[in-house]
């Protein structure tokens, strides 16, 4: 089987069939990295740039270890460190790198589109790792991965998104996700960091009620305050966000039940989740870490278009 795209430039973009695809392929790639010798030639003389014009920590090192472990020839660019900070255009930079005959490019990027923009201009396979506030399509399929590995289905599952849903690509590319797989969701926080029209255009619903939200859910995925991504003050301060939705081991055992707590990192500990939450049985975040490298092999393996 094959993707039906030749980019994965956001779930926006793929099929019901397209996702059951990189999941259950990432579920072969996890099995591979539980081996005593984790590295395969499935993309031997393949050439990937990363280029992150944005900060990264996890999505970065997750995609060069995914590249690792696919044997793939890669090379690392950060436009702080390059002709990009002397005003060199996005589109000769990538230009230049693929006159040394790249195959692939994984770009993160403040500019909503950039990736999309790419793509039009470049043969190189392009792999969105982040776009501005409109997606973050890995994130997603690894958030997808971890809660079918947990429950066993994402058909039916409740997914609560809660936090700044305003300003995060994380919180777009899930929702239009679990839509297509047949999750219900809810997007929950203040009404400053809720889209007004989210519930029409995304078919999602919406609450401001934390505990009412954790009660109704079976995943809570909770996302980070971007206060980079704010140009104006939309609550008074980070212990009022936390006195009212914060998520407290005290909260959760008020629940009549246990519920997945997933984060996509980096986490405020004592903001959206306090330390004793992150570190209980309840929360999958550091399955989360280990899942994306799975997933972005996957990514990487099936766009290649490789048969080995």
């Amino acid at each position: 089987m094959q993707l039906s795209t030749r980019h994965l430039l956001g779930i926006k973009n793929l099929t019901k069939e397209d996702i059951s695809l990189i999941l259950s392929t990432a579920g072969q790639f996890k099995e591979v990295l539980q081996r005593p010798v984790k590295k395969v030639p499935s993309l031997r003389d393949v050439t990937i740039v990363n280029l992150f014009y944005e900060n990264s920590t996890r999505t970065r090192f997750s995609f060069e270890l995914a590249e690792k472990r696919l044997s793939a020839d890669t090379i690392n660019f950060a436009s702080s460190n390059s002709s990009a900070s002397k005003g060199e255009t996005l589109l000769d930079t990538v230009n230049n790198i693929l006159s040394m005959k790249v195959d692939m490019v994984v770009m993160r990027h403040s500019a909503s589109g950039a990736p999309h923009f790419l793509a039009k201009h470049i043969p190189a396979a392009i792999i969105n790792a982040g776009d501005g506030v409109n997606e973050h399509p890995t994130q997603a399929l690894l958030d997808a991965f971890t809660i079918n590995e947990k429950l066993g289905k994402l058909k039916g599952v409740k997914v609560a998104i809660i936090g700044d849903i305003l300003h995060s690509r994380v919180a777009m590319s899930n929702i239009y996700l679990l839509n297509k797989m047949g999750a219900k969701v809810v997007v929950c926080g203040p009404p400053t960091l809720i889209p007004i029209h989210i519930k029409e255009a995304l078919n999602v619903e919406v609450s401001y009620n934390l505990k009412e939200t954790l009660a109704w859910c079976d995943v809570a995925n909770v996302l980070r305050i971007q206060l980079e991504r704010q140009n104006q003050v939309l609550f008074s301060s980070l212990r009022e966000y936390n006195l009212t939705y914060g998520i407290t081991k005290e909260v959760l055992n008020s629940l009549k039940k246990e519920i997945v707590v997933m984060h996509p990192g980096p986490v405020n500990r004592g903001v959206e989740l306090d330390s004793d939450v992150m570190d209980s049985k309840q929360s999958v975040i550091l399955q989360q870490v280990e899942n994306g490298v799975a997933v972005r092999m996957a990514v990487l393996y099936l766009l290649s278009n490789r048969k080995n």
